[in-house]
Formats: C-alpha cells, structure tokens, sequence
C-alpha cells in the first residue's frame, strides 16, 4: 500500500536528517510517495513568510507529515513556525515517549514514559500587555474544553497501547482555578477509565522524582507549559533531544517531527544526528499500521545504541550521518 505523507525538510541539518529518515523508511520496504513542502528559512526568501500556506494544504490533504528542525527568523515579527502549525492544524497533543532503550544514559536503566502535552493553551496564548512601568503581564488561559480534550487522549493513548497508569502533573496547590480547574477536567475524564490508575503530581515534585527515580512514571499528562519543560527535561533522561521522537495530533491528522534545533553550526558537514527523526518516522510507521517495518527500525536504533558503533559525535561516536544511516539500513536488512 502506498501512502501520501508530506515532507517538511526545514533547516539547518533537517535536509539531512530527512534525507537519512527516507533512506531508513525506503530500505524497511514501505512505499511512501513524498511531497516535499518548504518552512523556514528557505520559505522566508521564496513566499516571504516562514509557513507559507502551501504547506498547510499539504498536510490537510495528505493528513500525515514528517517534520525536520525549522529555524523561525529573529527580529521578523513572526510566530515560530511550530507554534503557527500547532495552532492552525489545531494539533492540541504532541506526545514525547522517553524510553531508556533507545537511550545512551548510564544513569537510568527501565525507564518506559510518555509525556503527553496540551499543545494550544496556557501562557502559550501568547496573551501579554504591559500594565505600568517595568510590569509586565502574561495570562494563563486554561479551559475545560481543552482539557477534558487532552485528558481523554491521554487515556485512549494509555488503554490502545496497554499502558497502567495515568497521572496528571499541576500546580493547583498554588493556581488553584486554572490548574484547579485542569485537575476537575482530569478527574472527570478518569472515572470513565477504571481500569487505568489515575493519579496526580505537583510540577516541582514530579521534576525531582524524575531525575531520582524515573522508573515509577508511566503516562504523564499536562498543560502546555509543563510539558515543554517535563519533555526536555525526560530527554536529559535518556541521553537528550537527539533520541526523542516527538509527533503533534489533531483531531485527524499528525506531524511527527524531531524536536531539537536546527544546528546550523554543522549543517551541511555529515555530522547530524538523525535518529529523533528516524524514532518519530517510526511512530509515523505505526500510525500508518505499518508495525512490522516499525519494529525493524526499533530493533536496529537499539542494536545500534546498544553495541554504541557509528554513533555521531554528539552521541560519544565518530561516525558520520552516512556512516550511522548505512550501519542502520544494515541492520534492519540484517
């Protein structure tokens, strides 16, 4: 069966991490037809704007799409380009599972999470004022609408890939109506689940156990803020934004995408890491029901990290981007 996904290079090394994840996708057999879309830098100098609304069509139509970094221009009064694509694809779930086995940590043995973020609210609203002199103000916005929303996925993901427990991360100790109010939609949605614990931790708490004992999380849930810290912050877990894959979901389309930058300090050198982008086409392929070619790439990263040949410099190595890719694509024909 062929599939339609739409391509978005980005910048920076993403042109190489792309061109790596379609080198790993095509040797695993699966026949995907690109369509290759620009964002970035690149699309700043053709359109004149960072997220031209070609793409955007593109993914509405094809409903599947792997992202590499994109860099949003400094200074130009534009929105980043993830954010804009969050907000208008409503992708209100981005999803980062952290798993040790796809990791290069000494540290932490075991650990199998997922964090689960509300992608389109919160101090993300980007809603700020000056209200005097040297004051600034920013609003939270939290609603019930999109938090029953991301609670609710956050217990179909847990029940479809038979995960135990669902907890929820606040701050309502302190923010006791917005995140009072996302604990009430949290609660609400957990009783229709019985057979998923539900439990619940404060944000500070959780960072800390998370680095003393990360073996005791499962499926995190959160609001926009938290998560983008709670995600990175599992990253560091299992050896950095370098092996975590990453996907946005709306309500019938998804955007996997690598989540670190755009590096333009080693772009073009061969040096690029692309196994995040790699983990999050393997997401990609189970999200098209193409499991066996998934479980191919997954053994191969793992084989790859275990044995810790060919690895780029960033993770200890001193392969190549084509040296690790060859090694992998190997791998997984092995």
């Amino acid at each position: 069966m062929k599939h339609n996904v739409t391509l978005i290079p980005g910048d920076g090394i993403g042109p190489e991490v792309c061109q790596a994840t379609q080198e790993v996708i095509a040797a695993t057999g699966v026949d995907i037809e690109w369509e290759v879309v620009e964002a970035g830098n690149e699309a700043m100098k053709k359109y004149g704007t960072p997220l031209p609304g070609i793409v955007l069509e593109s993914i509405k139509r094809n409903k599947v799409a792997l992202k590499g970094p994109v860099t949003t221009p400094i200074g130009e009064g534009f929105q980043s380009v993830n954010v804009s694509l969050r907000k208008q694809l409503n992708l209100f779930a981005n999803v980062r599972p952290i798993n040790s086995k796809y990791g290069i940590s000494d540290r932490f043995s075991n650990v199998d999470m997922v964090i689960v973020r509300e992608n389109t609210e919160d101090v993300y609203s980007g809603l700020e004022q000056d209200i005097a002199p040297g004051v600034a103000q920013t609003l939270k916005i939290i609603t019930r609408t999109a938090s029953e929303r991301i609670a609710k996925f956050a217990f179909e993901y847990a029940r479809q890939y038979g995960r135990k427990t669902v907890q929820a991360v606040h701050k309502a100790n302190i923010m006791k109506k917005s995140d009072g109010l996302f604990l009430q939609c949290c609660r609400t949605v957990a009783a229709n689940y019985p057979e998923i614990q539900y439990k619940e931790i404060i944000v500070d708490n959780c960072a800390m156990q998370m680095v003393m004992r990360p073996q005791q999380f499962d499926v995190l849930v959160m609001t926009n803020l938290y998560g983008d810290i709670i995600s990175d912050l599992g990253a560091g877990l299992v050896g950095g934004l370098g092996l975590v894959p990453g996907v946005n979901y709306g309500e019938d389309l998804a955007v996997f995408e690598a989540v670190h930058g755009s590096a333009p300090d080693i772009a073009g050198k061969n040096l690029a890491n692309p196994l995040a982008l790699i983990l999050s086409a393997e997401l990609m392929l189970r999200y098209l029901g193409e499991e066996t070619a998934a479980n191919h790439i997954k053994h191969g990263v793992i084989v790859l990290l275990t044995e810790r040949q060919h690895l780029t410099p960033d993770l200890g190595g001193t392969a190549t981007t084509t040296e690790l890719t060859s090694a992998l694509i190997k791998e997984i024909q092995h």
